[in-house]
């Protein structure tokens, strides 16, 4: 293993390839001030997967030592680092721009040591455990550069979540967007509204594959996170250095609320009453009412919201909001009226303005997918762009920040390859090398509209995923891809190696195999990865669009 073989790129390195440090028994840790929780991390991970005990120590010559560094803070930024390998005394440093830095130079520190490294406990005692002599310099381009996980649609058990806030240090990424409601189920525990659990989280069945699909899982669906699970991930993400996102979708995608509190809907169109949590996928008509009740209730949701994940943007959904029932509603029509608002999509504008009002007034900010646009955003709002780069442009000309992840190259849900074997196949194709060619930041941006945008997020929607190993399939290898591009300080699109990233790829595939990833192989998914549904029949499961993505 050799600096050249990192993923994500490192941005500059030399090194001895004929020299090595060999870590033994006696190597110690010498944690200074602000790094005693990656000391931590390393006797957890590498500590187990080597044997070795990592003791603490502030001297003897077979030191690693963890600092964080002014200079280096000047020169990198925070979450900057330097990773010297000499041998010498101490043996090995790794100086960050601040405790983040640290971290991410211990991740790298991990995969110099092998793919054996990223084992739980030692597959030999009588194993040596060599690092490269070098010295290496890295940072990244974004400092958004996240995932987000849908456990809405299919929930993900707590450990699953803690997993893959590990998979998500291991690749430097720093944002869990965390989709915890939506038709198909509501995902948190709020004390004051019981229900939203108690009958919000689990639905009577399920549609298994795409809307269209005849098939179902006659299976009850679902759970949810206690507040005590949720303070237990928000945690074990900080000693990592990831900020939990957590996201509460209004005013549309709503029917797992509507379900449990019926007045939450427009009661003077429909029967909410007889609503039940949605069964099915695609986008549903049954929205939030526009009422005082109905702010009051999400107030006392996001009240609790924010007393658990310090974040400092708050995710509010605002997509996908059909606005029929609105077109139909006396009360809807009448406050349009009464506010003066442009229709509709002004009444959205409303809702949306209220939530970001609110919110920061408590010190935090409202990030929302592109459709918040429409009628009119707060100036301090954020944006998350999914249905292209449009959204994104529009916001930062605008001088709002924006997270660009359009469905087209990141939504890591749609099939990786044209083959009839891809299991439920959704959307275009998007390989490994589309991924890694993504480029975040739209050409037609000034420098300074640009500097709007915060980074870049790959999103998961899990309808057609049922398990964690689904996710995986979807998710591996082109978050590896991903992750690069969000960190690294690539060349323009056409011009990046990807060549030279699949050599790489090559040994990152045993770090992956090392911690029970069931990622696609390149070579097309394995037998037990194949499409059938529960009948075994493979017809109607999937949504696949053919031709190459529009670039909007």
């Amino acid at each position: 293993m050799t600096f050249t073989d990192l993923i994500p790129a490192a941005e500059s390195a030399e090194w001895n390839s004929a020299a090595r440090f060999t870590l033994d028994a006696g190597t110690r840790i010498d944690a200074r001030p602000g790094t005693e929780h990656v000391a931590r991390w390393l006797r957890g991970t590498v500590g187990a997967a080597t044997g070795l005990p990592l003791a603490d120590g502030d001297s003897g010559p077979h030191r690693i030592v963890l600092s964080v560094g002014p200079d280096v803070g000047r020169e990198l930024g925070a979450e900057g680092y330097r990773l010297a390998v000499t041998g010498g005394e101490p043996a090995v440093t790794i100086e960050g721009g601040g405790p983040a830095g640290v971290f991410w130079g211990a991740q790298t520190l991990r995969q110099l040591l092998g793919p054996e490294a990223f084992r739980r406990a030692p597959l030999s005692q009588d194993r040596d455990w060599h690092l490269p002599m070098g010295t290496l310099q890295d940072r990244p381009r974004f400092g958004w550069r996240g995932l987000m996980l849908d456990v809405a649609r299919h929930f993900m058990p707590k450990d699953g979540v803690l997993r893959y806030l590990d998979l998500l240090a291991a690749h430097k990424l720093n944002v869990f967007h965390f989709h915890l409601t939506d038709d198909q189920g509501w995902r948190v525990e709020i004390k004051r509204r019981p229900r939203l659990t108690d009958v919000g989280s689990w639905r009577a069945r399920t549609k298994w594959g795409h809307r269209a699909s005849a098939l179902w899982d006659e299976k009850p669906h679902g759970g949810y996170y206690t507040q005590d699970d949720i303070r237990e991930i928000v945690a074990y993400a900080a000693e990592r250095h990831i900020t939990v996102v957590p996201e509460i979708d209004v005013p549309g995608h709503s029917q797992a609320a509507i379900a449990a509190y019926p007045e939450l809907g427009n009661t003077d169109v429909i029967d909410t009453s007889s609503l039940t949590v949605w069964d099915t996928w695609g986008i549903n008509p049954n929205v939030l009412a526009p009422t005082d009740n109905t702010l009051r209730f999400y107030e006392d949701v996001f009240e609790e919201l924010l007393a658990l994940f310090p974040s400092p943007f708050i995710h509010v959904g605002g997509d996908e909001c059909l606005k029929d029932q609105w077109r139909e509603s006396p009360t809807a029509q009448a406050l349009i009226r009464e506010r003066g608002l442009a229709g509709e999509d002004g009444l959205q504008s409303w809702f949306i303005r209220h939530f970001d009002t609110w919110l920061t007034a408590r010190g935090r900010r409202l990030i929302g997918w592109d459709e918040i646009l429409e009628g009119g955003l707060a100036p301090g709002a954020a944006v998350s762009s999914w249905r292209g780069y449009a959204g994104g442009v529009a916001a930062a000309r605008a001088g709002h920040d924006v997270v660009m992840c359009p469905e087209q190259h990141v939504y890591l849900d749609h099939r990786q390859a044209a083959g009839e074997d891809e299991p439920m196949p959704i959307g275009y194709v998007r390989t490994l090398e589309d991924v890694y060619r993504f480029e975040p930041v739209p050409a037609q941006l000034t420098e300074e509209e640009a500097a709007h945008v915060l980074g870049t997020q790959a999103n998961v929607w899990t309808e057609v995923m049922q398990d964690s190993s689904r996710v995986d399939y979807q998710v591996f290898p082109r978050l590896a891809a991903f992750a690069e591009v969000a960190w690294s300080a690539l060349p323009p699109s056409a011009e990046r190696d990807f060549a030279g990233f699949e050599r790489r790829m090559a040994g990152h595939y045993r770090r992956l195999d090392a911690l029970g990833v069931a990622y696609r192989p390149p070579g097309g998914p394995l037998p037990w990865q194949r499409r059938p549904g529960p009948d075994g029949t493979s017809a109607g499961l999937g949504r696949p669009i053919e031709g190459t993505p529009p670039n909007v």
